[in-house]
Protein backbone atom coordinates (compact mmCIF):
# COMPACT_ATOMS: atom_id res chain seq x y z
CA UNK A 1 0.00 0.00 0.00
CA UNK A 2 2.73 2.80 0.82
CA UNK A 3 4.50 1.56 -3.06
CA UNK A 4 0.90 3.31 -4.77
CA UNK A 5 0.72 5.89 -2.41
CA UNK A 6 4.87 7.56 -2.60
CA UNK A 7 4.07 6.73 -6.73
CA UNK A 8 1.36 8.75 -6.45
CA UNK A 9 2.91 11.30 -4.17
CA UNK A 10 5.95 11.67 -6.72
CA UNK A 11 3.68 11.93 -10.02
CA UNK A 12 1.66 15.17 -7.87
CA UNK A 13 5.00 16.43 -7.16
CA UNK A 14 6.32 16.56 -11.00
CA UNK A 15 3.17 17.36 -11.91
CA UNK A 16 3.31 20.61 -9.53
CA UNK A 17 6.92 21.71 -10.57
CA UNK A 18 6.42 20.96 -14.09
CA UNK A 19 3.49 23.99 -14.02
CA UNK A 20 3.86 27.59 -16.71
CA UNK A 21 4.17 30.68 -15.18
CA UNK A 22 1.45 31.25 -17.95
CA UNK A 23 -1.61 32.76 -16.05
CA UNK A 24 -2.74 36.42 -14.69
CA UNK A 25 -0.91 37.39 -12.23
CA UNK A 26 -1.68 40.36 -9.27
CA UNK A 27 -0.14 42.17 -6.39
CA UNK A 28 2.04 45.44 -4.64
CA UNK A 29 5.19 46.30 -5.38
CA UNK A 30 7.33 48.33 -3.20
CA UNK A 31 9.98 50.96 -3.72
CA UNK A 32 13.21 49.41 -1.74
CA UNK A 33 13.83 52.38 0.60
CA UNK A 34 14.02 52.21 4.38
CA UNK A 35 11.00 54.13 4.41
CA UNK A 36 7.98 52.85 1.59
CA UNK A 37 7.08 55.70 -0.21
CA UNK A 38 5.10 54.31 -3.15
CA UNK A 39 3.87 51.71 -4.29
CA UNK A 40 2.68 50.72 -7.64
CA UNK A 41 -0.97 47.65 -8.21
CA UNK A 42 0.50 45.01 -10.47
CA UNK A 43 -1.01 42.88 -12.97
CA UNK A 44 1.02 40.40 -15.19
CA UNK A 45 -0.51 38.85 -17.61
CA UNK A 46 1.64 36.27 -20.01
CA UNK A 47 1.61 33.25 -21.84
CA UNK A 48 4.62 30.79 -22.01
CA UNK A 49 6.69 29.34 -26.02
CA UNK A 50 8.86 26.60 -24.66
CA UNK A 51 11.51 29.66 -23.35
CA UNK A 52 10.02 32.44 -24.23
CA UNK A 53 7.41 34.31 -22.74
CA UNK A 54 5.17 37.32 -24.15
CA UNK A 55 2.13 39.40 -22.51
CA UNK A 56 0.83 42.44 -20.79
CA UNK A 57 2.02 44.38 -17.75
CA UNK A 58 -0.77 46.90 -16.23
CA UNK A 59 -0.07 48.95 -12.95
CA UNK A 60 -1.88 51.51 -11.31
CA UNK A 61 0.50 54.17 -9.84
CA UNK A 62 -1.13 57.28 -8.02
CA UNK A 63 -3.08 58.80 -11.02
CA UNK A 64 -1.53 57.08 -13.78
CA UNK A 65 -2.22 53.86 -15.34
CA UNK A 66 0.10 51.88 -17.80
CA UNK A 67 -0.89 49.19 -20.42
CA UNK A 68 2.36 47.94 -21.76
CA UNK A 69 3.05 44.80 -23.68
CA UNK A 70 5.77 42.94 -22.53
CA UNK A 71 8.47 39.74 -24.24
CA UNK A 72 10.92 37.73 -22.00
CA UNK A 73 12.52 34.83 -21.18
CA UNK A 74 11.46 32.29 -18.52
CA UNK A 75 14.00 29.43 -17.88
CA UNK A 76 12.69 26.11 -16.63
CA UNK A 77 15.50 24.91 -14.77
CA UNK A 78 15.89 28.18 -12.72
CA UNK A 79 12.54 29.08 -12.36
CA UNK A 80 13.71 32.48 -13.30
CA UNK A 81 11.51 35.14 -14.93
CA UNK A 82 13.27 38.45 -17.29
CA UNK A 83 11.86 40.85 -19.14
CA UNK A 84 13.89 43.90 -19.62
CA UNK A 85 13.01 47.75 -20.36
CA UNK A 86 10.00 48.13 -18.87
CA UNK A 87 8.62 51.61 -18.41
CA UNK A 88 8.00 52.23 -14.63
CA UNK A 89 6.93 55.71 -13.40
CA UNK A 90 9.54 57.58 -11.37
CA UNK A 91 8.59 56.92 -7.75
CA UNK A 92 9.29 60.51 -6.75
CA UNK A 93 6.94 61.99 -9.30
CA UNK A 94 4.21 64.77 -8.30
CA UNK A 95 1.12 63.58 -9.76
CA UNK A 96 1.34 65.38 -13.21
CA UNK A 97 5.11 64.81 -13.55
CA UNK A 98 6.26 62.35 -16.71
CA UNK A 99 9.48 60.55 -16.16
CA UNK A 100 9.99 56.90 -16.74
CA UNK A 101 12.93 54.90 -15.53
CA UNK A 102 13.90 51.87 -17.76
CA UNK A 103 14.02 49.03 -15.69
CA UNK A 104 14.41 44.94 -15.96
CA UNK A 105 11.90 42.47 -14.39
CA UNK A 106 12.94 39.49 -12.90
CA UNK A 107 11.31 37.18 -11.00
CA UNK A 108 11.38 33.60 -9.69
CA UNK A 109 8.30 31.35 -9.84
CA UNK A 110 7.40 29.55 -7.18
CA UNK A 111 4.66 26.92 -6.87
CA UNK A 112 3.36 25.02 -3.86
CA UNK A 113 0.05 23.09 -2.63
CA UNK A 114 -1.30 26.68 -1.61
CA UNK A 115 -0.82 29.03 -3.88
CA UNK A 116 1.71 30.00 -6.83
CA UNK A 117 3.66 33.21 -6.44
CA UNK A 118 5.98 35.53 -8.77
CA UNK A 119 8.48 36.64 -6.25
CA UNK A 120 10.84 39.35 -7.54
CA UNK A 121 11.95 42.89 -8.14
CA UNK A 122 12.33 46.14 -10.91
CA UNK A 123 15.96 46.70 -11.56
CA UNK A 124 17.41 49.47 -13.04
CA UNK A 125 20.50 50.19 -14.91
CA UNK A 126 23.59 50.49 -12.37
CA UNK A 127 24.17 54.32 -13.58
CA UNK A 128 20.23 54.99 -12.36
CA UNK A 129 20.43 53.14 -9.06
CA UNK A 130 20.54 56.01 -7.02
CA UNK A 131 17.06 57.87 -8.97
CA UNK A 132 15.36 54.39 -9.56
CA UNK A 133 16.03 52.56 -7.13
CA UNK A 134 14.76 48.49 -6.47
CA UNK A 135 11.27 47.99 -6.40
CA UNK A 136 10.23 44.54 -4.67
CA UNK A 137 6.72 42.91 -5.53
CA UNK A 138 5.51 39.41 -4.99
CA UNK A 139 2.38 38.70 -7.39
CA UNK A 140 -0.49 35.71 -7.02
CA UNK A 141 -1.64 33.85 -9.31
CA UNK A 142 -5.50 34.19 -10.30
CA UNK A 143 -6.72 30.87 -11.61
CA UNK A 144 -10.17 33.08 -13.37
CA UNK A 145 -9.80 32.12 -17.10
CA UNK A 146 -12.55 34.43 -18.10
CA UNK A 147 -10.00 37.46 -16.15
CA UNK A 148 -6.73 36.43 -18.11
CA UNK A 149 -8.53 35.43 -21.48
CA UNK A 150 -10.13 39.23 -21.48
CA UNK A 151 -7.07 41.02 -21.17
CA UNK A 152 -4.91 38.67 -23.75
CA UNK A 153 -7.46 39.74 -26.01
CA UNK A 154 -6.78 43.32 -25.46
CA UNK A 155 -3.21 43.27 -26.55
CA UNK A 156 -3.96 42.86 -29.97
CA UNK A 157 -5.78 46.36 -29.77
CA UNK A 158 -3.29 47.73 -27.59
CA UNK A 159 -1.96 50.97 -27.99
CA UNK A 160 -0.18 53.10 -25.48
CA UNK A 161 -0.62 56.55 -26.00
CA UNK A 162 0.92 58.00 -22.88
CA UNK A 163 4.16 59.71 -23.64
CA UNK A 164 7.22 60.23 -21.16
CA UNK A 165 10.15 61.53 -20.93
CA UNK A 166 13.03 59.35 -19.91
CA UNK A 167 16.28 60.32 -17.95
CA UNK A 168 19.60 60.24 -19.36
CA UNK A 169 22.63 59.38 -17.60
CA UNK A 170 23.05 63.20 -18.01
CA UNK A 171 20.12 63.99 -16.60
CA UNK A 172 20.64 61.93 -13.35
CA UNK A 173 24.17 61.27 -12.41
CA UNK A 174 26.75 64.11 -11.64
CA UNK A 175 23.71 66.65 -13.90
CA UNK A 176 24.35 69.98 -11.91
CA UNK A 177 28.10 70.19 -11.10
CA UNK A 178 29.92 72.95 -9.05
CA UNK A 179 33.63 74.08 -8.34
CA UNK A 180 33.94 74.00 -4.01
CA UNK A 181 34.91 77.29 -3.50
CA UNK A 182 34.40 79.68 -0.29
CA UNK A 183 31.00 81.38 -0.88
CA UNK A 184 29.83 84.69 0.81
CA UNK A 185 26.03 84.50 2.20
CA UNK A 186 26.14 86.52 5.19
CA UNK A 187 22.53 85.25 5.88
CA UNK A 188 22.94 81.78 5.52
CA UNK A 189 26.43 81.96 7.37
CA UNK A 190 25.09 83.60 10.55
CA UNK A 191 22.00 81.29 10.43
CA UNK A 192 24.76 77.97 9.89
CA UNK A 193 26.15 79.20 13.26
CA UNK A 194 23.23 79.52 15.53
CA UNK A 195 21.95 75.63 14.65
CA UNK A 196 23.53 72.60 16.21
CA UNK A 197 25.28 70.18 14.16
CA UNK A 198 24.69 66.56 14.25
CA UNK A 199 27.40 63.98 12.64
CA UNK A 200 25.11 61.57 10.64
CA UNK A 201 28.02 59.23 9.82
CA UNK A 202 31.90 58.77 10.11
CA UNK A 203 33.79 57.50 6.70
CA UNK A 204 37.04 56.34 5.72
CA UNK A 205 38.54 57.14 2.26
CA UNK A 206 41.88 56.89 0.85
CA UNK A 207 42.39 59.46 -1.66
CA UNK A 208 42.86 63.30 -1.48
CA UNK A 209 39.65 64.37 -2.94
CA UNK A 210 35.90 63.05 -2.83
CA UNK A 211 33.03 63.05 -5.16
CA UNK A 212 29.60 63.66 -3.31
CA UNK A 213 26.44 63.66 -5.05
CA UNK A 214 22.93 65.12 -3.25
CA UNK A 215 19.34 63.99 -4.41
CA UNK A 216 16.17 64.49 -2.62
CA UNK A 217 15.42 61.45 -0.57
CA UNK A 218 11.53 60.84 -0.99
CA UNK A 219 8.67 62.96 -2.69
CA UNK A 220 10.75 65.80 -4.69
CA UNK A 221 9.13 68.75 -3.12
CA UNK A 222 11.17 71.59 -3.43
CA UNK A 223 13.44 71.16 -0.56
CA UNK A 224 16.69 73.68 -0.86
CA UNK A 225 20.27 73.30 0.65
CA UNK A 226 23.52 74.85 1.60
CA UNK A 227 26.46 72.98 1.95
CA UNK A 228 29.71 73.85 3.87
CA UNK A 229 33.21 71.94 4.21
CA UNK A 230 35.03 72.75 7.49
CA UNK A 231 32.27 75.14 8.57
CA UNK A 232 32.87 77.10 5.29
CA UNK A 233 29.64 78.00 3.25
CA UNK A 234 30.95 76.27 -0.87
CA UNK A 235 27.26 76.00 -2.22
CA UNK A 236 23.81 78.20 -1.32
CA UNK A 237 20.46 77.75 -2.11
CA UNK A 238 20.51 74.35 -4.29
CA UNK A 239 17.51 72.72 -5.32
CA UNK A 240 17.40 68.74 -4.33
CA UNK A 241 16.07 66.72 -7.32
CA UNK A 242 16.22 62.99 -9.25
CA UNK A 243 18.90 65.27 -10.90
CA UNK A 244 21.95 65.30 -8.38
CA UNK A 245 23.90 68.17 -7.34
CA UNK A 246 27.31 67.32 -8.03
CA UNK A 247 30.84 68.07 -6.27
CA UNK A 248 34.33 67.18 -6.56
CA UNK A 249 35.61 68.39 -3.33
CA UNK A 250 39.36 68.39 -2.35
CA UNK A 251 40.13 67.41 1.24
CA UNK A 252 42.32 69.56 3.80
CA UNK A 253 44.99 67.37 4.61
CA UNK A 254 46.69 69.49 7.21
CA UNK A 255 43.33 68.41 9.48
CA UNK A 256 42.37 64.77 10.55
CA UNK A 257 38.83 65.32 10.27
CA UNK A 258 37.12 67.03 7.21
CA UNK A 259 33.63 67.91 7.66
CA UNK A 260 30.65 68.12 5.10
CA UNK A 261 27.17 69.59 6.36
CA UNK A 262 23.85 69.98 4.88
CA UNK A 263 21.81 73.22 6.31
CA UNK A 264 18.90 73.21 5.27
CA UNK A 265 17.43 76.53 3.09
CA UNK A 266 13.46 75.32 3.82
CA UNK A 267 11.61 72.47 4.47
CA UNK A 268 10.34 72.14 1.28
CA UNK A 269 6.35 70.73 0.97
CA UNK A 270 6.78 67.68 3.44
CA UNK A 271 9.69 68.61 5.88
CA UNK A 272 11.92 68.02 7.25
CA UNK A 273 14.27 68.67 4.29
CA UNK A 274 15.94 65.21 3.43
CA UNK A 275 18.09 64.49 1.24
CA UNK A 276 20.68 60.99 -0.41
CA UNK A 277 24.45 62.04 0.05
CA UNK A 278 26.75 59.91 -2.14
CA UNK A 279 30.48 59.60 -1.21
CA UNK A 280 32.76 58.17 -3.73
CA UNK A 281 36.39 58.16 -3.34
CA UNK A 282 37.37 56.57 -6.56
CA UNK A 283 37.57 52.76 -4.32
CA UNK A 284 34.44 52.91 -2.66
CA UNK A 285 31.01 54.18 -2.37
CA UNK A 286 28.71 55.05 0.40
CA UNK A 287 25.63 56.06 0.40
CA UNK A 288 24.37 58.34 4.19
CA UNK A 289 20.92 59.42 4.62
CA UNK A 290 20.53 62.70 5.88
CA UNK A 291 17.94 64.82 7.63
CA UNK A 292 17.87 68.90 7.93
CA UNK A 293 15.84 71.45 9.79
CA UNK A 294 15.94 74.87 11.33
CA UNK A 295 17.31 73.69 14.44
CA UNK A 296 19.82 70.70 13.75
CA UNK A 297 21.79 70.28 10.35
CA UNK A 298 23.23 67.09 9.36
CA UNK A 299 26.93 66.66 9.29
CA UNK A 300 29.45 63.56 7.93
CA UNK A 301 32.92 63.73 8.74
CA UNK A 302 35.54 61.99 6.27
CA UNK A 303 38.84 60.70 7.63
CA UNK A 304 41.78 60.38 5.80
CA UNK A 305 43.22 56.25 5.70
CA UNK A 306 46.60 56.44 6.49
CA UNK A 307 49.31 54.34 4.40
Amino acid sequence: MKKPLLLISILFTLQLFSQSPSGYWYGVANVKLRNTYSNYMIELIIEQDKNNIKGVLNYFFKNTYRSIPVRGTYNANTRLLYISNIPVSYYGSFFNQEVDCAMNLAATFRVSQVNSVLKGSFLSKPEYKYTCPEILFNLHLNSDPLKRDSIMHAIKVLKETYQVWRPTERDTIAAVTIQPRNVINYVVSNQFKQREKVVAEELVVENDSVYVDFYDNGEIDGDSISVFLNDKLIAFNRILSARSVHFEIPLDLAKEINEITMFADNLGSIPPNTALMVVNDGKKRYEVRLTSNFEKSATIRLKRKKN
